[in-house]
């Protein structure tokens, strides 16, 4: 993966903290140089030249691996687009006042034409390029990579992905299909709120709009779905699926070399990812909300049955923390927690140099403490620069 062109930080000590270790937690003390965590240390003491932390929480920052906060940024209204680099700048500064450290930023390949009243248009090359010369300017603050979700049912989809190569090393390729009557839009009558609220739709046009997608999806998905499972071995990227309802999408997703499910949309469907040993991804905002605004399986029924593998923020980048500190409060256990959002994102991505608070790791750290049940940041850096 691609190093980041920050300036080097200098030594920083972080002392009497709650420091979240891998498995566990300790009070101590954590140093920074070079962009590397270079000692942990037991204790309270506060050596001359530290921060005193005062009991705070120290821990990995956060490792995001599918967030739709960039589109927001570039289309902030259905029929506004915004100017693609500053937007990438403003997604940056606002994860990484989130506490996030690594960002896959999901890019969607396949484009639509307007049939129904909605379309999609081709964006993929254009911004991955724009994202991948602001990361290499060193105008970004934290670790950008790039997770480009396939959308199967899509006239565009497989020009598109051959618009990328191995130089751009992707870093996750997701399968979407988001035919209406299917997965995460099983129910008619709830993809009709999303769409009719979202594009103001009337109910002719909505009709229009789910036969064409569903036409398109019967004529296209399969060929779709092999294309886009060879461009993932070709780009050497992490392979995941989407919104997996039943036993046999993770059969078929298992058979394809699928290592992360995203957003699995049933209890029994991450029951078999488990057992394809298929890591589980859910939505932070579900967790915060206490259930899925599609009507899916809760975030929190998978943590109680011990189903839930990693979090991620979605469409609130604020809430990855947060339904970290509320697993923390529902296990027991913060060091559990801390991992769906850290290391466990970090090890399904293939990122083995951070993730963890453990000397020799990239110095991506967190400072919060929590009020009131919600978490407060106090600092963040990234690779030892503090960045929020």
């Amino acid at each position: 993966m691609p190093r980041d062109h920050a300036p080097m930080p200098e030594t920083l000590t972080l002392a009497n903290a709650r420091l979240i270790l891998p498995g566990r937690e300790m009070t101590g003390r954590i140093t920074l140089q070079g962009g590397e965590i270079v000692e942990i240390a037991a204790g309270g003491a506060v050596p001359a030249g530290a921060v005193d932390c005062g009991g705070d929480i120290v821990a990995p920052g956060l490792v995001e691996l599918h967030t739709d906060n960039l589109e927001r940024h570039i289309r902030p209204r259905p029929s506004a687009h915004w100017p693609h680099k500053p937007a990438i700048v403003a997604h940056d500064a606002e994860l990484a006042a989130c506490g996030i450290t690594t960002v896959f930023d999901a890019i969607r390949v396949g484009s639509i034409e307007g049939k129904g009243g909605i379309g999609w248009s081709r964006y993929a090359r254009d911004l991955a390029d724009e994202l991948l010369a602001m990361r290499a300017s060193g105008a970004l603050k934290i670790s950008h990579h790039i997770h480009l979700r396939a959308e199967i049912c899509s006239h565009s989809l497989v020009e598109e992905l051959a618009q990328f190569g191995p130089e751009d090393r992707i870093g996750i390729l997701s399968l979407m299909d988001h035919t209406p009557g299917q997965r995460q839009f099983a129910d008619i009558g709830q993809y009709a709120t999303y769409m009719k609220g979202k594009h103001g739709l009337s109910e002719e046009v909505f009709q229009e709009h789910v036969r064409t997608r569903q036409a398109l999806g019967e004529a296209v998905r399969d060929t779709h779905e092999a294309a886009a499972v060879e461009a993932a071995q070709r780009l050497g990227a992490v392979l995941a699926s989407h919104d997996d309802t039943a036993v046999d999408h993770v059969v078929r997703s298992a058979a394809h070399g699928v290592a992360l499910a995203e957003f699995p949309t049933t209890e029994e469907a991450a029951r078999a990812c488990r057992q394809h040993g298929i890591a589980v991804m859910m939505g932070a905002p579900n967790l915060v909300r206490g259930g899925s605004h599609s009507g899916n399986v809760s975030a929190e029924a998978l943590a109680r049955a011990g189903l839930l593998d990693i979090v991620s923020s979605d469409y609130v980048p604020a809430a990855l923390l947060y339904a970290a500190v509320l697993l923390g409060d529902l296990w027991g256990d913060m060091a559990r927690a801390m991992a769906t959002v850290s290391s466990g994102p970090a090890r399904a991505a293939g990122l083995s140099d951070r993730g963890r608070l453990a000397e020799g790791m990239r110095a991506d750290v967190i400072r919060f403490r929590v009020v009131e049940g919600v978490p407060v940041l106090r600092g963040v850096w990234a690779a030892g620069a503090r960045v929020a």
